[in-house]
């Protein structure tokens, strides 16, 4: 339990000082936005707590709002994609249940499922965060192009940032 918490501590780290320190600074473009940050809410254990995914998401947001200077929509759209979690797993559950000891990964799930539960948890995420972000349904048609963009560009870090981590457990 108490190695659980020091992986999940370092794996917050890891993924913040990636966010803040590297892909803040990449200039690619108005339409690209990875947020790798969000792996940390989305690869915590299936059956973890509700209330603890809430809040470790709202201080995930709030962590990544201080460097980004952005006022709480990261915490917000955290805290939604947080609270739309427990759904979306439903959804895309397994024939039975799953394993009491899953965790949303490539190697314990398979890459069509880690695609489709990640891909709608990031897009979730970008929806809130970006029309958060830009405050008027006035420029609707770009903020969603931004949405689709960013949301592609971070699935496909997430996948490859997974596809890393198992590669360096065997």
């Amino acid at each position: 339990m108490i190695t659980d918490v020091a992986k999940n501590i370092a794996r917050f780290l890891i993924f913040l000082l990636i966010q803040v320190s590297i892909l803040k600074h990449l200039d690619l473009g108005r339409f690209i936005n990875p947020f790798l940050y969000v792996i940390f809410i989305l690869m915590l254990p299936i059956k973890s707590n509700q209330a603890l995914v809430m809040i470790l998401a709202f201080f995930t947001g709030l962590t990544i709002d201080m460097f980004y200077n952005t006022m709480g929509y990261n915490a917000a759209a955290c805290v939604f994609m947080a609270y739309c979690r427990p759904r979306i797993l439903r959804t895309y559950a397994p024939k039975g249940e799953y394993d009491t000891s899953a965790k949303p990964t490539i190697q314990s799930l398979g890459l069509p499922w880690v695609l489709s539960y990640v891909g709608t948890m990031v897009f979730l995420h970008h929806l809130v965060l970006f029309f958060l972000e830009a405050f008027t349904l006035s420029s609707f048609f770009s903020t969603l192009g931004i949405v689709i963009v960013s949301s592609i560009s971070t699935v496909g870090l997430i996948v490859l940032s997974q596809f890393i981590m198992q590669r360096g457990r065997t």
